[in-house]
Order: C-alpha cells, then sequence, then structure tokens
C-alpha cells in the first residue's frame, strides 16, 4: 500500500462515519505515524509503506474511527499558528477561539499600554495565554484552570514556546485567589447546557472533560458569574472579554447591562458569522 492509497482509503472510511475532516485526519494520522510533517506525505505519495507502518496506521485508524480525536491520537493541535500539546482530561483548542485572542489583541492595540496585566480564567492547554504572550511581549499575565492535569499541559506548552516566564499559572477556581486590577480578564468557558451536551458527537461526549464543556441547564452559568466577579478586578475602564456558544448574545448582553457594571458591550463574530466572543467595559468611575 502506497502514502496515496493509505489516505484514501482512510480518508473514506472516516468519510462514512460521517467526520468533517476526513481527508485531513487521515493525512495527520499518516503524517504521525510516519514522523514527517504532511507536506512530506505528498513529496513522495507513491511510496510503500512498510508492514510496521501499515500495521501502526492501522491501529491510528481504528482510534479515530471508534470516535477518539485526532488531537488525542497524535498529542498535539495547532493553534494560532503555533504546535500545542493536548491530552486526555485537557479540552482541544477550537479554531473558533482565536476569535478571541484575535479580539483581545485588538483592544490591546487602541489601549496602547505597555505593560499590560491580563488574567486568562480556565486556560486548559494554556493555547490562548501562550499565544497572547508571544504577542504581547510586554504583557503580565496569569492563567488559572481547576485542573492539575491541565496546568501541567499549559506549563509544558508555555515552556515549548518561551514564554513560561511570562506567564503565571495558578489553581482557581473563577476569579477566587485573587486581588488587584487587572486589564483585561479573559475567558473561553464552559458555555453548553446540560440538552445541548446530549446532543454532541460521541467523539466529544466520549473523550473531552465535560467540565470544560457544560456550564448547567441555561449554559450561561459561567458567564453570569465571571461578569459579576470580574468587575471588581478589573481596573477602571479594564475590559472583560468571554467566549460564547450560538444564540447566546442576547442571554449574555442581558446579563452584563443588568449588572450595571459595564459599558460599551461588544460582540465578535467568527468565522461562520457566529456570535463568539462578548467584550464589556468597566464602567468609568472618578477615582477608581
Amino acid at each position: 500500500m502506497t502514502i496515496r492509497k493509505a489516505i484514501r482509503e482512510a480518508g473514506s472510511r472516516f468519510g462514512q462515519k460521517g467526520y468533517s475532516t476526513p481527508g485531513l485526519d487521515a493525512e495527520v494520522l499518516l503524517a504521525h505515524c510516519l514522523g514527517v510533517d504532511r507536506a512530506a506525505l505528498f513529496r513522495d505519495p507513491d511510496r510503500p509503506l512498510t508492514p510496521r507502518e501499515r500495521q501502526t496506521f492501522e491501529d491510528l485508524t481504528g482510534r479515530r474511527l471508534r470516535g477518539e480525536p485526532v488531537a488525542y491520537i497524535v498529542g498535539r493541535k495547532e493553534f494560532w499558528s503555533l504546535d500545542f500539546k493536548v491530552g486526555p482530561g485537557v479540552l482541544v483548542p477550537r479554531p473558533e477561539t482565536e476569535i478571541l485572542v484575535q479580539t483581545v489583541l485588538e483592544t490591546a492595540a487602541r489601549l496602547g499600554k505597555a505593560a499590560l496585566r491580563i488574567l486568562e480564567v480556565g486556560t486548559g492547554s494554556g493555547a490562548v495565554s501562550v499565544a497572547l504572550a508571544r504577542e504581547l511581549e510586554s504583557a503580565r499575565i496569569v492563567s488559572t484552570d481547576l485542573s492539575p492535569e491541565a496546568l501541567k499541559v499549559a506549563r509544558e506548552n508555555a515552556a515549548s514556546h518561551a514564554v513560561a516566564d511570562r506567564i503565571f499559572f495558578i489553581a482557581g477556581n473563577l476569579l477566587g485567589p485573587f486581588h488587584g486590577a487587572f486589564d483585561m480578564i479573559l475567558s473561553n468557558p464552559p458555555y453548553l447546557s446540560e440538552s445541548e451536551y446530549e446532543n454532541l458527537p460521541g467523539e466529544m461526549r466520549w473523550f473531552e472533560p465535560k467540565s470544560a464543556l457544560v456550564a448547567g441547564p441555561e449554559g450561561t452559568e459561567f458567564h453570569r458569574a465571571m461578569i459579576r466577579h470580574a468587575e471588581g478586578l478589573l481596573a477602571n475602564g479594564g475590559w472583560l472579554f468571554m467566549e460564547i456558544g450560538f444564540g447566546q448574545k442576547g442571554a449574555v448582553r442581558d446579563l452584563i447591562v443588568r449588572s450595571g457594571g459595564y459599558d460599551s458591550v461588544r460582540f465578535t463574530r467568527d468565522y461562520a458569522g457566529i456570535d463568539r466572543v462578548a467584550a464589556a467595559r468597566r464602567r468609568l468611575r472618578e477615582g477608581g
């Protein structure tokens, strides 16, 4: 069997399972199997696989057919054009979360402040904090997560991208461990309702941590808590950024407005045209 045929056959099997990117999945798994990048597959597509390579690739293909995410199989995921370590117990970074990074960077550029103080709540793999640290070299970033496993992976990712000295990782629940004023607080919180979770593809329900996906019966429980607690930790005119789910714009806007602590509420859409990031500025107050 050649590289070309292996990709074609595996892609066909993945397509029959209804996976959204069957060809890409096959390429990523085969590249991982051979220890090369994807581009190398197409430089010699007619090279025959050795018996050992064929067996290893079949084993990886089997894991994917049983629903295991490709990122968990290969142990890596690209985000913000950077390579991140991931694994069971750590949410796989999503492309739409790059909108959160983009929105923070655009706001940072408008603020024009040299040494921004940034807090990320629920850092997971650390992808967002690492991406921001790479882009904002003078920023001081604090990143939290409840999961010791996630924090371990996040620290490894920060080290591999040479920003470990500029991100302070802390075990914590929401905003509990903190005092002082941050220029920006951001989070990609759990935002699925229990009913939405039950309708997810099996690969997400079976393999990814439920605690990183489900907020509660409504889906906006974490947003409500973030809005309430972040106000006291934001500097005067500081910004709160939260990723939101499909159809949550109205509910989240209402939560922000009713809190009375924010102004200039904005929403940014993702590549599919879905409102994905909510941004709210802490209301300017004299002397605070």
